[in-house]
């Protein structure tokens, strides 16, 4: 039997979760440092998502108001799948995959580190479709990294952008490299950041910390050549003509 919508994008969740449930866990504390440290106040509804079950396992009043629920208790992550707008769909998959590879790049200490955000099309009750920034950390995970739960927010900025296609950025936190834009470009021909490889992405953040080509190859256990090729390789598909013009281009949306 084909698998639908929900199941597909379930997989994606447990994956980085590597199926590891963790039942205990009191979040209380932990979200509303998280949430006063990485969002910005606007009109938004908050919630905490576990990976491995694909559960909202609360979620915010406000989704009330935002979205036209009678509770909080109706808002799922299969609704939000399910009603999310057709065309918007296609980047939310391929989003989530992005963002679970990009996680598997990081160690355990730096999982923590980093802000996920992207937008898409949520239909409200009423048939309306509302424009959500969805903002997630991670606020839970094991020793291996593997993500158990995370906190996210959706802020309606319906009013802020109306139309273009969703876009993607990983935006680090406590001195972290950022990454804005990532996904532009991902559906219609892949160039730019978008189209750097993972092993590319990594280099490219050893290079913004202020390492050498030799460095990064010994870091990674690959040649100095190997390392050199990479970073021609990125600056032809990013259209700069030093590592140095690369860096200060990522660098220079740090949040």
């Amino acid at each position: 039997m084909k698998k639908s919508s929900f199941d597909h994008i379930k997989q994606t969740w447990r994956e980085v979760a590597r199926y590891n449930r963790n039942d205990d866990f009191s979040f209380e504390l932990e979200v509303h440092k998280k949430l006063l440290n990485a969002f910005h106040v606007g009109d938004y509804y908050f919630y905490v998502f576990n990976c491995a079950t694909a559960e909202l396992e609360y979620v915010s009043d406000r989704v009330v108001a935002i979205l036209g629920m009678d509770s909080p208790d109706q808002l799922s992550a299969e609704y939000l799948v399910n009603n999310m707008h057709p065309d918007d769909r296609p980047y939310f998959f391929e989003f989530e995959s992005r963002v679970v590879d990009f996680l598997k790049t990081l160690g355990p200490e730096r999982i923590l580190k980093y802000k996920m955000a992207y937008d898409y099309r949520v239909r409200s009750t009423n048939g309306d479709y509302v424009r959500v920034l969805q903002q997630s950390v991670t606020i839970q995970t094991d020793d291996l990294g593997s993500v158990i739960r995370t906190l996210g927010v959706h802020t309606n900025i319906s009013h802020l952008k109306k139309d273009g296609p969703p876009s993607l950025s990983f935006i680090g936190l406590e001195g972290e490299p950022s990454f804005h834009d990532v996904g532009r470009g991902l559906l219609a021909g892949q160039s730019g950041i978008a189209a750097l490889t993972k092993r590319e992405a990594e280099i490219l953040q050893l290079l913004i910390k202020g390492n050498t080509s030799k460095q990064i190859a010994a870091l990674l256990s690959i040649s100095k050549l190997t390392a050199d090729r990479h970073r021609k390789n990125m600056l032809q598909k990013v259209n700069c003509r030093s590592t140095t013009e690369l860096a200060i281009k990522m660098m220079q949306q740090f949040c």
